[in-house]
């Protein structure tokens, strides 16, 4: 029995490292003062240095990260709108098809939603760069946000909503200070996921990003093509180290929502 309890173990253990083993790779290389990533000639922090004294690529950065804060923040504000519309959703066949219809979305392939959002701006005239962008990274990061509130609305019992009723609360008290209290864990998983997936997207944005305006993925993806340099790899260290601050105060957050009140009741 102690034999096969292992077993799971390491097979954890050895996904893990055929995951982090390449990040790890290419950060360790970010440091090395031979310019290559074939041999390791040396500690240095040069590459950190050139990229900081990039202006263009901290432009582009600074880009990337508005898109990201301005998508996730809007798209979280609909995705809650849209799961309690799913949720409270009278008829079962129109909730069905709501949540079928948001589903759809995310298993899509990026190929194609990022080349519809491109004949749509196409046709209306939209001139392609931040707002072309900014649109469509809200379009696919709603759909995730609704997946993320949806079981925090259905795990709620009804009867806080008529107990608050019973005394006289509005059904914007209702909202304010019952339901969106309470699914707050929730939100906030939605508002990290579409973070997360607006700064990783590369697809989509390589449809949507016109001449003036790129984000990271983009340029990084141009960078590569024109042959890897050490400056790739430093970047990718820094947005590594930004990923883990993100996922860290993710966890506190939730573990702080999970601690229960004086009243034994989890806030």
């Amino acid at each position: 029995m102690k034999k096969n309890r292992k077993w799971p173990a390491v097979y954890l253990a050895l996904i893990f490292i055929i995951l982090y083993a390449p990040i790890f790779y290419l950060i360790f290389y970010s440091f090395n003062s031979g310019g290559t990533m074939y041999q390791f000639e040396g500690f240095t922090l040069d590459w950190y240095r050139e990229l900081f004294a990039d202006t263009r690529l901290l432009i582009i950065v600074l880009n990337t990260v508005i898109i990201a804060l301005l998508s996730a923040a809007i798209s979280t504000i609909f995705g809650v709108a849209g799961a309690l519309a799913i949720a409270y959703a009278r008829k079962r066949r129109v909730k069905n098809t709501l949540l079928s219809l948001n589903n759809v979305l995310i298993v899509s392939p990026d190929v194609i939603i990022g080349a519809s959002f491109l004949i749509l701006f196409t046709m209306i005239g939209l001139k392609l760069g931040f707002v072309s962008v900014l649109l469509a990274h809200i379009a696919f990061s709603v759909p995730i946000v609704v997946l993320m509130v949806l079981p925090k609305i259905e795990e709620m019992s009804t009867s806080m909503i008529y107990a608050a009723m019973d005394l006289g609360a509005s059904r914007l008290d209702v909202l304010t200070k019952v339901i969106l209290p309470y699914i707050t864990p929730g939100i906030f998983a939605g508002f990290f996921m579409a973070l997360t997936y607006s700064l990783d997207d590369f697809a989509v944005t390589f449809f949507v990003t016109g001449n003036g305006f790129t984000t990271l993925s983009v340029e990084i993806y141009s960078l590569a093509r024109r042959g890897v340099s050490l400056n790739i790899n430093a970047l990718s260290a820094l947005l590594f180290l930004f990923t883990i601050i993100l996922v860290t105060g993710y966890y506190f957050i939730t573990k702080r929502n999970d601690k229960p009140n004086g009243m034994g009741v989890r806030q």
